[in-house]
């Protein structure tokens, strides 16, 4: 395109390139670049005078070469797939009447903050300096797949929408981003692609919207984040999807409302993260999965979780806030896979590395309660009998109290009825206390069993005793052994 058949809004531009001075065509600060299809020749670019400013790129001896529009109608579609572009581009507040296609491009820098588009492209495209799409409005996809930007991709309060029925509205998938994602009040209607995406920095989602009922709000599978996801007051409809993400610092969804009723709100499973906050959050509408993560700090209120989960295989380090064992097992008991013996395991552990072994205790008889219940009708009731009488063992005083009972039962018994002696030569005299002990405890002997014997009702009182004083002296000595090799 030869100079001459610039208009004047477009020979304005290019003089002011060469020196990189800003040409400002808005008549307030406070523009809506939403009515810029209103907007008159005097203001309107064509998008083939931009692609032929910044491919010539004019120059001045001494002078900084940069474009810096503001406030423009731009038609037509900005091509330049593949161009090298070595000046900072900054068209903001701009109305784009078509899909800029930068596919494969690389860029100095480029901001087009405030502008309103019906798409972008920029899919493989190198930035070495900063991505800027502050308070964007787009109406079709941000295409970022592949894209590989050195400093910070910024999208704070830009609003994206797709056309119902197409591809996810933003995608950066395998996208690679040398400083953080800056992104708080984001808004997206039609789902989010971060899928391979790496991000050197943190990525920064707070008071952000992802709304896709019925679908995936938002794919992060194996992102990689060398810092944190700051996301409070995030707010999903439709499935959060971290599967094999790897994150090395805080994952804080504090005050965080995910909802996907009859699905997965949020899947993080697979994933190693340092951090995860679930904190004052609004009660999670559908399945939380956290299967085969580990997590070195799990932070939740009980009552945030959801009325599903799937926690098989999940390793955590510590557990906080700390909660009685009465408030935490009731998520257990919701499991979708149903009784998950490590899910159990991993919750005494916590406890017990916080010393609170009365709510390890408590958690181990849950799971043998749980246990209880997939047995068959004998093994069931085999079990109620061990939880009456000793709680599985880990309410020992429990038993002492058995014995305690059974003691005084056995020895007003045969204090009212003493049974006959073997050799009355040579019997003791009877003690109905000791002769009891001796029925009771399978060890000790105090010479009274072996020098009496009852007869009729009495006899099968004995056995009873011995059979009982068995099992409850074992179960005694057990839960002794258990608290002393813990301590």
């Amino acid at each position: 395109m030869e100079t001459s058949e610039l208009t004047a809004a477009e020979r304005r531009v290019w003089q002011a390139f060469a020196r990189g001075e800003p040409v400002d065509f808005r008549a307030t600060p406070d523009e809506d670049a939403a009515n810029g299809d209103g907007w008159g020749p005097e203001r309107t670019l064509r998008a083939a005078a931009l692609k032929a400013l910044l491919v010539r790129a004019p120059r001045e001896e001494g002078e900084i070469p940069s474009l810096k529009v503001s406030g423009a109608r731009i038609t037509g579609a900005l091509n330049l797939t593949y161009a090298v572009i070595d000046h900072p581009v900054r068209l903001t507040h701009c109305h784009f009447a078509e899909v800029p296609d930068l596919y494969g491009s690389r860029l100095r820098q480029l901001s087009l903050r405030g502008s309103v588009l019906p798409g972008l492209s920029l899919g493989s495209t190198r930035v070495d300096g900063v991505l800027r799409l502050t308070d964007c409005r787009l109406h079709g996809p941000l295409r970022l797949g592949g894209a590989q930007i050195a400093a910070a991709l910024f999208l704070e309060r830009a609003e994206l929408a797709a056309r119902e029925g197409t591809e996810p509205v933003l995608q950066l998938n395998q996208s690679v981003i040398g400083d953080d994602l800056w992104a708080p009040g984001l808004h997206v209607r039609g789902g989010a692609h971060l899928d391979g995406a790496k991000v050197d920095g943190s990525v920064t989602l707070e008071g952000a919207v992802f709304d896709n009922p019925g679908g995936t709000a938002l794919s992060a599978q194996t992102l990689d984040v060398h810092a944190d996801i700051r996301a409070r007051r995030l707010r999903a409809r439709g499935t959060v999807d971290l599967r094999g993400a790897r994150i090395v610092g805080r994952v804080d969804l504090t005050r965080a409302d995910l909802a996907t009723p009859g699905g997965t709100a949020l899947r993080a499973s697979s994933c190693a993260i340092g951090e995860l906050w679930l904190h004052r959050c609004a009660p999670i509408e559908g399945i939380l999965h956290l299967r085969r993560s580990h997590i070195e700090v799990l932070s939740f209120e009980p009552e945030s979780v959801p009325g599903e989960v799937l926690l098989n295989n999940l390793t955590y380090g510590a557990l906080t806030p700390h909660e009685p064992a009465e408030r935490r097992l009731p998520l257990l008991e919701r499991d979708a896979d149903g009784y998950v013996p490590h899910a159990y395991e991993q919750l005494t552990a916590a406890y017990r590395r916080l010393g609170d072994d009365h709510a390890a205790r408590l958690v181990q008889l849950a799971k043998q309660r749980r246990l209880r219940g997939t047995r068959a009708f004998h093994g069931r009731l085999w079990g109620y009998v061990q939880d009456a009488t000793v709680g599985y063992g880990f309410h020992p005083l429990r038993a002492a109290v058995w014995l305690l009972s059974l003691l005084a039962a056995g020895s007003l018994a045969y204090g009212l009825h003493h049974p006959r002696p073997l050799k009355a030569s040579e019997a003791p005299h009877f003690s109905p206390v000791f002769y009891t002990l001796d029925l009771l405890l399978p060890v000790i002997s105090f010479g009274q069993e072996d020098a009496f014997a009852p007869d009729g009702w009495y006899q099968t009182l004995s056995y009873a005793l011995v059979i009982a004083g068995w099992v409850l002296a074992t179960t005694v000595f057990a839960g002794v052994s258990r608290t002393v090799s813990r301590q």
